[in-house]
């Protein structure tokens, strides 16, 4: 049986990330590492969106930024003022060979393209058991999501899922110089429901129907819904290139309750993914930057975990959309009628003043958040 120093059980983006930074540092060369999944990451399976001011450690892989995006509502279209902000997108290939290129360069740190199927804290170390073999290790971090887990607790639980098309046009179509960031104005049936279109060349975009609610839908319904959008965009002639699908947890769960001294759960088994959007790349990039510290600090995991104001709003909104799932284009409507989205990016990555969130919680419909305050007040 063999044994590492530190084990990451799935190698999703919050275990890719945290082991790049590891090797990076040249602080862990001396710890062993081991990655397990039972995903060998040579597909293109989902795409990651995100805002950032100016340059960034990841601009050497982003294959698309846009200085401004379109946001519909029923009611109006408006071009957001990104300020100094871009919206950039990171494939996921191209993301995992950047990744796997560097630690390919570490000899310390493994890949294991395995199924897992269980892991203990056996307090001396941890077991971890794969469908065809035993490890132990000092520390596990894990990011295989168990849906039951939220579920157990007292907070709503919502789902940003959806399902992409990657499509190709024989004429000229989109303008790759605007995304859309948000289209509400397609049937909400009684749920938060938007397009994304994120053209990459006037004849090739991708187009994206998501969902803030409790259920996932059937799968003709997503297709449906794609196919309905793109005709209405006047599109007569397209090619399928690729797809993508996926389902993020929304949720103020606190995972960090689960974690023991040697196993610590990150990713969205960890509570990483924003909450109230289901944006899971810019934070995960923020929480792997600080466990990489805590690391080199302290021992025992449990340690590991913070609760801000911003833990408060996101609980907040969920609230709202998991008793009137209905509301969400309205709210998000609020948000950006003005067409301002800076203060509102600013406000989403959790680097506002108090007094900078008042005034984008001001934008907000004011009776929904009162009655959701008030339902809520003694949860602070």
């Amino acid at each position: 049986m063999k044994h590492y120093y530190y084990i990451f059980t799935g190698a999703g983006l919050s275990s890719l990330m945290t082991v790049y930074k590891m090797a990076l540092s040249g602080r862990f060369n001396d710890k062993s590492v081991l990655l397990i999944d039972s995903n060998s990451k040579n597909t293109n399976d989902r795409t990651w969106c995100f805002w950032e001011q100016g340059k960034g450690k990841w601009d050497n892989i982003v294959s698309k930024n846009w200085d401004t995006a379109w946001f519909s509502a029923k009611s109006f279209k408006k071009e957001l003022d990104f300020g100094d902000y871009q919206y950039k997108m990171v494939r996921g290939l191209d993301f995992y060979a950047f990744i796997f290129n560097e630690l390919k360069q570490h000899p310390n740190i493994e890949f294991a393209n395995q199924k897992v199927v269980d892991f203990a804290d056996l307090q001396t170390h941890v077991l971890v058991k794969t469908e065809t073999e035993n490890y132990t290790c000092n520390k596990l971090f894990n990011s295989i999501y168990n849906p039951d887990i939220p579920k157990k607790g007292k907070h709503p639980v919502l789902q940003q899922h959806f399902k992409g098309w990657f499509i190709k046009t024989n004429t000229p179509v989109f303008d790759d110089s605007k995304a859309t960031f948000m289209d509400f104005s397609i049937p909400q049936k009684g749920n938060t429901r938007f397009m994304y279109v994120l053209p990459v060349s006037s004849t090739e975009a991708l187009i994206e129907y998501t969902l803030f609610s409790e259920h996932l839908l059937p799968e003709e319904e997503y297709d449906s819904a794609i196919k309905d959008y793109i005709t209405g965009l006047g599109i007569t002639y397209y090619e399928i290139a690729d797809k993508e699908k996926g389902s993020i947890p929304m949720t103020v769960y606190p995972f960090w309750k689960n974690n023991t001294q040697n196993i610590m759960h990150i990713g969205s088994a960890g509570g990483w993914t924003k909450a109230s959007t289901g944006y899971t790349f810019k934070n995960s990039d923020k929480q792997s930057e600080k466990l990489i510290r805590f690391l080199e600090q302290e021992n025992d995991l449990r340690k590991f975990y913070k609760t801000n104001r911003f833990w408060f709003y996101d609980l907040l909104l969920l609230d709202i959309l998991y008793r009137t799932n209905e509301k969400g284009s309205e709210i998000f409507a609020a948000l950006f009628k003005k067409g301002n989205a800076s203060p509102v990016f600013k406000f989403l990555d959790e680097e506002t003043s108090l007094s900078e969130d008042l005034s984008v919680i001001a934008k907000c419909p004011k009776s929904l958040f009162i009655k959701a305050l008030l339902r809520n007040i003694f949860r602070i």
